[in-house]
């Protein structure tokens, strides 16, 4: 469990800049479900302020799919059943935001102290200097991205501002369709930032696992998400399978934000924390319906 997947990328392959530059580890997961995911995120996390770990880039993915919901979004929005018939995991964040299939995507997670010079001023000003690192990542991609601004946002620079949503988060968009979002929670002296890039299938599938008063309204929803979200594949008119777009993606997130990327596992005290963190919290029925 969180150990690197096999990509032919060997363990301590450096990526992204000479060798004065700031280092960070690079973790490739293997595939997890969505408890083990969001506790092997937390663990991380803590491991990091303490100390024991360098800041950290992780790549990685679902299996089986599941259906995430924010930190403070009604467990009722999930249809339950549907999730069962479906063979769907669900899982809550620790971040806010509101309800993510992941399946067939890419997803990132930065975990830093909150006293590094990314995360100073606030969580605005730290989602504008890590956006600058995900446009590089998918520029990286052949895609064209934009990240949309924000309203009230009286920055000079307005190349990468940052559009708040309800839930704190912004949107990274390709044609004007979202492609990528993110969420940040601070917690214990640490920053835990990460986000979904959904690589192929149906934008609008997340709604077969929600709840909706009728199939009519389930429809009408699946097809909004569809003319409003769009996939790497949908953009790139080609499929990218997982391990070209996660070296793609930390190779330029490491470029733009100057880092040097060492990849490493994570540590035997992380995969304890994460199996301690995934029973007694993100695989908890306790914590996923607590709301």
């Amino acid at each position: 469990m969180g150990q690197p997947r096999d990509d032919g990328l060997p363990t301590g392959t450096i990526i992204g800049g000479m060798d004065s530059r700031e280092r960070w580890r690079l973790v490739l997961s293997a595939p997890l479900s969505g408890p083990e995911n969001m506790a092997l995120d937390e663990a991380i996390l803590e491991s990091v302020v303490a100390g024991d770990s360098l800041p950290t880039l992780r790549l990685y993915s679902w299996e089986p799919p599941c259906l995430s919901l924010g930190y403070a979004q009604p467990y009722a929005d999930a249809d339950l059943g549907r999730l069962r018939k479906l063979e769907w995991g669900l899982v809550r964040r620790p971040t806010g935001g509101r309800a993510i299939l992941h399946t067939e995507e890419l997803t990132y997670s930065v975990a830093v102290p909150e006293r590094h010079p990314l995360m100073v001023g606030g969580v605005l000003p730290s989602y504008q200097r890590l956006s600058r690192g995900l446009l590089a990542a998918l520029a990286n991609l052949s895609l064209e991205p934009e990240v949309q601004p924000a309203a009230g946002d009286s920055e000079p620079d307005r190349s990468n501002p940052i559009c708040f949503q309800v839930s704190s988060a912004y949107e990274i968009t390709v044609g004007g369709r979202k492609l990528i979002g993110s969420a940040q929670v601070r917690r214990r002296g640490g920053v835990l930032q990460h986000g979904s890039l959904p690589l192929s299938g149906d934008i609008g599938r997340v709604c077969a696992g929600l709840h909706f008063a009728d199939e009519a309204q389930r429809a009408v929803a699946a097809e909004a998400l569809r003319q409003r979200a769009t996939t790497v594949e949908a953009c790139l008119g080609r499929r990218l399978d997982w391990e070209t777009a996660a070296r793609a993606f930390a190779v330029g997130f490491g470029r733009e934000v100057s880092l040097v990327l060492e990849d490493r596992p994570v540590s035997s005290e992380e995969l304890r924390r994460t199996a301690e963190l995934n029973r007694e919290r993100y695989a908890n029925p306790d914590w996923t319906g607590r709301l």
